[in-house]
């Protein structure tokens, strides 16, 4: 049985066996400081041209080294933001990981809300690679109403679970790269003050994974609950596997169906899944789930990074905006051995992972599919093309299943192409 905090508002940290006694409660996290102008270093880098300190790229196929010139590289060596965070920490994980064998990594982080705007001049053009040509004059759009989605329940003989999550970050706190201690514990305390007010079938129970053994830990993660130890080079890399496990955990609900991470990648990552084929049921839970959080966490005078260009603010460039991936396990298996099958998705804004993950191969016909794009589309936008997209991805796998052909339920832009 894991344990959970008795009392997650009174948080007492140890160290070297001593207990650093004070009450998180009492802490008071002030609003960045506002972007005014260029916060240049004053002597890290004085004694060295910046030709000397430019990465090399050259073998590198990220984001970052499309970008990343030595002109840029120069421009932008010497500033800071308010809170410290530098262009070679924002680069340094995209600089040690030259690339990704299935899917294109960013090869950046941001250490703060301030990151995207000192750094405007790297990260706007990876933005827009990462985000299909969104641009420095495009806005993004936020809609949480679920009762505009349409469809969205499936045929459980083909789609096995649902799940929609997707990340906040606590304003006035440095990101998971580049916080402190303190920082980390705080967003702790903040999140979980807010999960403890929460009352109905969204009333749970935080876990921090300092309270749990590493078979339970491992129980929860082979169970898809729970987030996996921070082995990735992309995160070590990053500086987001500081001090682990302290300032990390998770919280659910009773019904097991509505999940928070704490201080992984992000602040937090707000997950509603089930299993069987009710998108649309999972998605009105999030909404409900995250607006009653994002209240309670307003109540207690915080609230999230937010931009009205970028939406919601988070580490990695490519979850701006939504930060949502609204994603089904389904089986396909003979779909997935046309060879058209990835250009089916791409047309769709689709993507396709292994059930166990990003790196993980499908067994047995089985995908996680999800929506391809975060930033530019709304919430309701992106759940709906995903049920859309995986209703007609089943039609052509009961097609094929009696011996049909799909050519005429193929995406229109495959028809024109196909003739």
């Amino acid at each position: 049985m894991l344990r959970a905090l008795a009392k997650p508002i009174h948080l007492v940290y140890t160290a070297g066996g001593a207990a650093l006694g004070y009450t998180v409660s009492r802490m008071v996290s002030p609003e960045p400081t506002p972007y005014t102008g260029n916060y240049e270093i004053k002597e890290a880098y004085r004694n060295f041209p910046p030709s000397w300190d430019y990465p090399d790229l050259t073998n590198h196929n990220n984001c970052l080294s499309k970008v990343l010139t030595p002109q840029m590289y120069a421009k932008l060596r010497d500033l800071q933001t308010p809170s410290g965070y530098t262009l070679d920490m924002a680069i340094q994980t995209g600089v040690d990981n030259p690339g990704h064998p299935f899917i294109s990594t960013v090869g950046v982080v941001a250490g703060d809300e301030e990151s995207y705007e000192v750094f405007k001049d790297l990260m706007d053009p990876i933005i827009q690679d990462r985000h299909n040509g969104f641009g420095p004059n495009d806005y993004h759009k936020t809609d949480l109403d679920a009762s505009k989605i349409k469809g969205g329940k499936f045929d459980e003989k083909y789609v096995l679970s649902s799940r929609v999550r997707t990340g906040r970050s606590i304003k006035g706190h440095s990101l998971p790269p580049h916080c402190t201690r303190a920082e980390r514990r705080s967003v702790e305390h903040i999140v979980t003050s807010a999960l403890n007010s929460l009352q109905g079938d969204l009333a749970g129970t935080y876990y921090p994974l300092s309270g749990m053994t590493d078979n339970e830990q491992q129980q929860l993660i082979d169970d898809h609950f729970l987030f996996d130890k921070p082995v990735s080079p992309l995160l070590t890399c990053a500086g987001m596997a500081r001090d682990w496990p302290a300032g990390r955990g998770m919280w659910h609900n009773k019904n097991k169906n509505f999940l928070i991470w704490i201080n992984e990648e992000d602040h937090t990552r707000v997950i509603s899944m089930e299993k069987g084929g009710n998108m649309k049921g999972v998605f009105e839970r999030f909404c409900r789930g995250l607006k009653e959080v994002e209240k309670h966490i307003e109540e207690h005078g915080h609230g999230f990074m937010w931009s009205k260009r970028l939406g919601y603010i988070l580490t990695c460039p490519s979850n701006l905006g939504t930060g949502l991936r609204a994603g089904v396990h389904v089986k396909l298996p003979k779909l997935s051995k046309d060879k058209r099958f990835d250009k089916i998705l791409q047309s769709f804004r689709l993507q396709k992972r292994g059930t166990g993950g990003v790196d993980t191969a499908a067994v047995g016909g089985t995908f996680d599919i999800s929506n391809l794009d975060r930033l530019g589309h709304s919430e309701v936008e992106l759940v709906q093309q995903v049920i859309d997209g995986v209703k007609k991805l089943i039609d052509m796998e009961k097609a094929l299943e009696k011996g049909k052909k799909i050519d005429t339920l193929l995406p229109r832009n495959m028809k024109k192409s196909h003739q």
